[in-house]
Protein backbone atom coordinates (compact mmCIF):
# COMPACT_ATOMS: atom_id res chain seq x y z
CA UNK A 1 0.00 0.00 0.00
CA UNK A 2 1.37 3.13 -0.92
CA UNK A 3 1.74 6.55 0.82
CA UNK A 4 -1.09 8.21 -0.75
CA UNK A 5 -3.64 5.40 -0.19
CA UNK A 6 -2.32 5.67 3.54
CA UNK A 7 -3.08 9.07 3.15
CA UNK A 8 -6.73 8.67 1.68
CA UNK A 9 -7.99 6.42 4.12
CA UNK A 10 -6.85 8.43 7.20
CA UNK A 11 -8.70 11.06 5.96
CA UNK A 12 -11.44 9.51 5.32
CA UNK A 13 -11.26 8.00 9.24
CA UNK A 14 -10.44 11.61 9.85
CA UNK A 15 -13.37 12.81 8.66
CA UNK A 16 -16.00 10.16 10.10
CA UNK A 17 -14.53 10.93 14.13
CA UNK A 18 -14.93 14.55 13.22
CA UNK A 19 -18.55 14.60 11.91
CA UNK A 20 -18.88 12.52 14.89
CA UNK A 21 -17.48 14.75 17.38
CA UNK A 22 -19.27 17.73 15.33
CA UNK A 23 -23.02 15.74 15.83
CA UNK A 24 -22.31 14.96 19.44
CA UNK A 25 -21.59 18.96 19.98
CA UNK A 26 -24.87 19.63 18.50
CA UNK A 27 -26.68 17.34 20.26
CA UNK A 28 -25.89 18.69 23.59
CA UNK A 29 -27.57 22.02 22.80
CA UNK A 30 -31.40 20.92 22.84
CA UNK A 31 -29.93 18.53 25.93
CA UNK A 32 -31.90 19.38 29.04
CA UNK A 33 -29.51 17.85 31.90
CA UNK A 34 -26.52 19.99 31.89
CA UNK A 35 -27.00 20.09 35.95
CA UNK A 36 -28.84 18.40 38.22
CA UNK A 37 -29.81 18.12 41.63
CA UNK A 38 -32.07 15.99 43.28
CA UNK A 39 -33.79 17.34 46.56
CA UNK A 40 -36.05 14.77 48.81
CA UNK A 41 -37.34 15.35 51.84
CA UNK A 42 -39.61 11.87 52.00
CA UNK A 43 -39.89 9.25 49.77
CA UNK A 44 -42.95 9.73 48.03
CA UNK A 45 -42.31 13.10 47.37
CA UNK A 46 -38.88 13.64 44.93
CA UNK A 47 -37.99 16.94 43.26
CA UNK A 48 -35.49 16.92 40.13
CA UNK A 49 -34.23 20.28 39.20
CA UNK A 50 -32.04 19.89 36.15
CA UNK A 51 -30.99 22.92 33.60
CA UNK A 52 -28.79 23.74 30.54
CA UNK A 53 -27.59 27.31 28.88
CA UNK A 54 -30.94 27.93 27.70
CA UNK A 55 -33.90 26.89 30.04
CA UNK A 56 -34.57 25.52 33.78
CA UNK A 57 -36.50 22.95 34.46
CA UNK A 58 -38.47 21.26 37.31
CA UNK A 59 -39.96 17.28 37.65
CA UNK A 60 -41.25 15.35 40.44
CA UNK A 61 -41.78 12.12 41.00
CA UNK A 62 -44.67 11.19 39.00
CA UNK A 63 -42.78 12.29 36.19
CA UNK A 64 -44.72 15.85 35.44
CA UNK A 65 -41.92 18.74 34.48
CA UNK A 66 -42.07 22.05 33.82
CA UNK A 67 -39.87 24.35 32.04
CA UNK A 68 -39.11 28.01 32.18
CA UNK A 69 -37.19 29.73 29.58
CA UNK A 70 -34.10 32.34 30.57
CA UNK A 71 -36.68 35.21 30.80
CA UNK A 72 -33.61 38.07 29.87
CA UNK A 73 -30.42 37.64 28.63
CA UNK A 74 -28.62 40.91 29.68
CA UNK A 75 -29.78 39.85 33.20
CA UNK A 76 -27.35 36.32 31.98
CA UNK A 77 -23.49 36.32 33.64
CA UNK A 78 -20.72 36.50 31.46
CA UNK A 79 -20.06 33.13 31.86
CA UNK A 80 -23.34 31.86 30.39
CA UNK A 81 -22.44 34.48 27.36
CA UNK A 82 -18.86 32.85 26.88
CA UNK A 83 -20.72 29.05 27.22
CA UNK A 84 -22.81 30.19 24.40
CA UNK A 85 -20.54 32.13 21.95
CA UNK A 86 -17.97 29.21 22.37
CA UNK A 87 -20.35 26.72 21.37
CA UNK A 88 -21.65 28.34 18.66
CA UNK A 89 -18.94 29.07 17.22
CA UNK A 90 -17.49 25.79 17.16
CA UNK A 91 -20.62 24.38 15.43
CA UNK A 92 -19.94 27.19 12.58
CA UNK A 93 -16.42 26.10 12.23
CA UNK A 94 -16.94 22.25 11.97
CA UNK A 95 -19.64 22.79 9.62
CA UNK A 96 -16.96 25.02 7.14
CA UNK A 97 -14.51 22.68 7.86
CA UNK A 98 -16.87 19.52 6.91
CA UNK A 99 -17.02 22.13 3.47
CA UNK A 100 -13.28 21.81 2.93
CA UNK A 101 -12.23 18.66 4.35
CA UNK A 102 -14.98 17.12 1.60
CA UNK A 103 -13.27 19.00 -1.73
CA UNK A 104 -9.80 18.36 -0.48
CA UNK A 105 -9.86 15.23 0.08
CA UNK A 106 -7.59 12.90 -2.23
CA UNK A 107 -10.89 10.16 -2.46
CA UNK A 108 -13.57 12.63 -3.46
CA UNK A 109 -11.57 14.60 -6.53
CA UNK A 110 -13.00 17.40 -6.63
CA UNK A 111 -9.81 20.19 -5.96
CA UNK A 112 -7.11 20.85 -8.11
CA UNK A 113 -3.57 19.53 -7.92
CA UNK A 114 -2.61 17.71 -4.88
CA UNK A 115 -0.77 20.96 -3.97
CA UNK A 116 -4.37 22.93 -3.86
CA UNK A 117 -6.03 19.70 -2.41
CA UNK A 118 -3.36 19.04 0.36
CA UNK A 119 -3.69 23.15 1.49
CA UNK A 120 -7.83 22.86 1.38
CA UNK A 121 -7.61 19.99 3.93
CA UNK A 122 -5.27 21.56 6.30
CA UNK A 123 -7.67 24.91 6.38
CA UNK A 124 -10.17 22.32 6.91
CA UNK A 125 -8.44 20.36 9.70
CA UNK A 126 -7.98 23.94 11.45
CA UNK A 127 -11.43 24.83 11.16
CA UNK A 128 -12.05 21.10 13.09
CA UNK A 129 -8.91 21.98 15.32
CA UNK A 130 -10.06 25.18 16.44
CA UNK A 131 -13.63 24.40 17.03
CA UNK A 132 -13.16 21.50 19.09
CA UNK A 133 -10.75 23.48 21.19
CA UNK A 134 -14.06 26.56 21.81
CA UNK A 135 -15.89 23.98 22.88
CA UNK A 136 -13.69 22.39 24.87
CA UNK A 137 -13.25 25.79 26.86
CA UNK A 138 -16.75 26.32 27.04
CA UNK A 139 -17.76 22.34 28.39
CA UNK A 140 -14.51 22.49 30.63
CA UNK A 141 -15.19 26.42 32.32
CA UNK A 142 -18.75 25.12 33.10
CA UNK A 143 -17.96 21.68 34.67
CA UNK A 144 -15.98 23.55 36.35
CA UNK A 145 -17.84 26.04 37.84
CA UNK A 146 -20.15 23.48 39.03
CA UNK A 147 -17.87 21.42 40.93
CA UNK A 148 -16.43 24.55 42.17
CA UNK A 149 -19.80 25.69 43.59
CA UNK A 150 -20.19 22.40 44.92
CA UNK A 151 -17.15 21.83 47.13
CA UNK A 152 -17.53 25.28 48.05
CA UNK A 153 -18.63 25.47 51.79
CA UNK A 154 -19.84 28.66 51.53
CA UNK A 155 -21.66 28.19 48.76
CA UNK A 156 -25.40 28.83 50.44
CA UNK A 157 -27.49 28.25 47.56
CA UNK A 158 -28.89 24.76 45.93
CA UNK A 159 -26.01 22.62 44.79
CA UNK A 160 -26.31 20.95 41.21
CA UNK A 161 -23.72 18.44 39.81
CA UNK A 162 -22.49 17.86 36.01
CA UNK A 163 -24.82 16.16 33.74
CA UNK A 164 -24.88 14.27 30.94
CA UNK A 165 -24.90 16.78 28.61
CA UNK A 166 -21.07 18.13 29.54
CA UNK A 167 -20.17 14.21 29.72
CA UNK A 168 -20.98 14.32 25.96
CA UNK A 169 -19.38 17.87 25.00
CA UNK A 170 -16.35 16.54 26.47
CA UNK A 171 -16.71 13.66 23.69
CA UNK A 172 -17.18 15.32 21.28
CA UNK A 173 -15.07 17.73 21.79
CA UNK A 174 -12.34 15.40 22.11
CA UNK A 175 -12.86 13.97 18.67
CA UNK A 176 -13.02 16.94 17.00
CA UNK A 177 -9.59 17.82 18.47
CA UNK A 178 -8.07 14.80 17.45
CA UNK A 179 -9.10 14.40 14.08
CA UNK A 180 -8.28 18.32 13.46
CA UNK A 181 -4.60 17.96 14.38
CA UNK A 182 -4.31 14.30 12.43
CA UNK A 183 -5.60 16.32 9.44
CA UNK A 184 -3.08 19.65 9.91
CA UNK A 185 -0.14 17.62 10.52
CA UNK A 186 -0.77 15.26 7.32
CA UNK A 187 -2.04 17.50 5.30
CA UNK A 188 -0.37 20.65 6.31
CA UNK A 189 3.02 18.87 5.57
CA UNK A 190 2.16 17.82 2.57
CA UNK A 191 1.32 21.31 1.82
CA UNK A 192 3.88 23.13 3.41
CA UNK A 193 6.56 21.19 2.45
CA UNK A 194 5.74 21.19 -1.94
CA UNK A 195 5.81 25.13 -1.26
CA UNK A 196 8.81 25.79 0.34
CA UNK A 197 10.34 22.96 -2.36
CA UNK A 198 8.97 24.63 -5.45
CA UNK A 199 9.72 28.54 -3.41
CA UNK A 200 13.23 27.42 -3.31
CA UNK A 201 13.49 26.46 -6.69
CA UNK A 202 12.50 29.54 -8.31
CA UNK A 203 14.44 31.38 -5.68
CA UNK A 204 17.64 29.92 -7.19
CA UNK A 205 16.76 30.00 -10.93
CA UNK A 206 16.24 33.59 -10.83
CA UNK A 207 19.13 34.75 -8.79
CA UNK A 208 22.01 32.63 -10.73
CA UNK A 209 20.48 31.80 -14.26
CA UNK A 210 22.23 34.15 -17.40
CA UNK A 211 20.47 34.41 -19.61
CA UNK A 212 22.70 35.92 -22.59
CA UNK A 213 21.78 38.85 -25.13
CA UNK A 214 23.30 39.79 -28.27
CA UNK A 215 25.55 42.79 -26.46
CA UNK A 216 27.12 39.97 -24.05
CA UNK A 217 28.06 37.71 -26.83
CA UNK A 218 29.63 40.38 -28.59
CA UNK A 219 31.85 41.47 -25.55
CA UNK A 220 32.61 37.93 -24.84
CA UNK A 221 33.95 37.59 -28.46
CA UNK A 222 36.19 40.62 -27.87
CA UNK A 223 37.26 39.40 -24.75
CA UNK A 224 38.56 36.27 -26.08
CA UNK A 225 40.37 37.81 -29.00
CA UNK A 226 42.11 40.44 -26.87
CA UNK A 227 43.27 37.15 -24.90
CA UNK A 228 44.72 35.25 -27.62
CA UNK A 229 46.76 38.26 -28.88
CA UNK A 230 48.26 38.59 -25.97
CA UNK A 231 50.87 35.30 -26.15
CA UNK A 232 51.28 36.64 -29.53
CA UNK A 233 52.46 40.39 -28.68
CA UNK A 234 54.75 38.72 -25.54
CA UNK A 235 56.03 35.96 -28.04
CA UNK A 236 57.24 38.91 -30.51
CA UNK A 237 58.83 41.62 -27.92
CA UNK A 238 60.41 38.40 -26.53
CA UNK A 239 62.33 37.92 -29.89
CA UNK A 240 63.25 41.10 -30.13
CA UNK A 241 64.97 41.28 -27.12
CA UNK A 242 66.52 37.97 -28.25
CA UNK A 243 68.33 39.55 -31.51
CA UNK A 244 69.36 42.56 -29.65
CA UNK A 245 71.26 40.64 -26.91
CA UNK A 246 72.96 38.41 -29.68
CA UNK A 247 73.96 41.53 -31.70
CA UNK A 248 75.60 42.92 -28.64
CA UNK A 249 77.42 39.89 -28.27
CA UNK A 250 78.86 39.73 -31.04
CA UNK A 251 80.27 43.36 -31.44
CA UNK A 252 81.82 42.79 -28.24
CA UNK A 253 83.20 39.25 -29.55
CA UNK A 254 84.92 41.00 -32.84
CA UNK A 255 85.97 44.41 -30.44
CA UNK A 256 88.18 42.14 -28.12
CA UNK A 257 89.60 39.96 -31.53
CA UNK A 258 90.87 43.53 -32.72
Amino acid sequence: MGYRTMVMYMEIGCFVVCVCGWILVCSTMPTDIWTWSEVSNVVLATSNYYSNLWKDCISDSTGVSDCKGIPSMLALNWDIHMCRALIIICIILCFFGSILVLVGMKCTKIGGSELANARVTFAGGMNYLIGGMCSMIAYSYYGNKIRAEFEDPNYMEQKFEIGVGVFIGWGGSTLLIVGGLIYSIFAGREGCHSSSKRYATHQFQDAYTFVPTQKSVVSLASTEISRSKKPRTISSSRASSISEINSVTKTSVTYSYV
